[in-house]
């Protein structure tokens, strides 16, 4: 498939902001809760940065937290209203964050922390963030392990396979932070064939590239998912794997 800009793709999810909201996956309460354990103290406030459609925002709410989401883009956070109304929601960036300093105790970022211009991001971040606050980006993507999703993701090219940049965060430091530390953890997703194509049609290089490349690809992938014994009658469970990391405030 064609590579279009970064910030064309970063852009680009707000056109298909019904459907990211309808099939992409939510997150493991463990993976938040270990997210939380790395503030001091007990973590109440909290802000779901870049927060989309409201998946992580669910999952933090649902802890009893007191959650702000910040969200650009206007279609993604009208999703994001419809799903989590009780959660204050603003318009704003990672790089500008409309919040005073030292406002929360925990940052998240859900499949969103790659397109930050993360020195930048880190610096606001910080600002929000108490000393002690923990700053935890988090992804979810196909677990790979498992042979048939191997061959789904390697057949979907860069339309269906994470960004190599996500191993880079690993290495982030910023002077406002500790090192980062991560983990990974099991997840699953209620799936049919046509709901996983879905899904992948709301992927950001998919979003972008011509409709006859984008119509190409999905085709090859629904191919294979109603050709392939584990994935071609009804309904089944899509192995994810979360990757989390987590850095403390200074």
């Amino acid at each position: 498939m064609s590579d279009p800009t970064r910030g064309q793709r970063a852009s680009s999810f707000g056109s298909r902001a019904a459907e990211y909201a309808r099939h992409r996956p939510d997150y493991p309460r463990a993976a938040i809760e270990w997210g939380l354990a790395g503030a001091r103290g007990t973590p109440r406030r909290v802000l779901d940065l870049g927060a989309g459609t409201g998946k992580l925002t669910l999952g933090l709410a649902a802890l009893g937290l007191d959650v702000t989401a910040v969200e650009p883009d206007a279609e993604m956070r009208a999703e994001l209203e419809r799903a989590v109304p009780s959660v204050r929601s603003l318009a704003g960036h990672a790089e500008r964050i409309p919040l005073p300093d030292a406002a929360v105790d925990a940052v998240f970022v859900g499949q969103a922390f790659h397109w930050f211009d993360v020195p930048v991001a880190l610096t606001e971040i910080g600002r929000v963030l108490r000393p002690g606050g923990v700053c935890v980006p988090m992804w979810n993507y196909e677990d790979e392990s498992v042979p048939w999703v191997a061959e789904f993701t390697a057949l979907g090219r860069d339309g269906a396979r994470r960004p190599s940049s996500i191993e880079d965060m690993r290495e982030v430091t910023h002077p406002a932070f500790e090192s980062f530390e991560s983990s990974r953890f099991r997840h699953a997703q209620r799936r049919t064939a046509e709901s996983l194509i879905e899904t992948i049609a709301t992927y950001s290089a998919v979003i972008v590239s011509a409709p006859e490349e984008s119509a190409a690809l999905l085709g090859r992938l629904r191919q294979f998912l109603t050709g392939n014994p584990a994935t071609a009658d009804g309904e089944f469970d899509l192995p994810l794997v979360t990757t989390v990391l987590r850095a403390r405030r200074r």
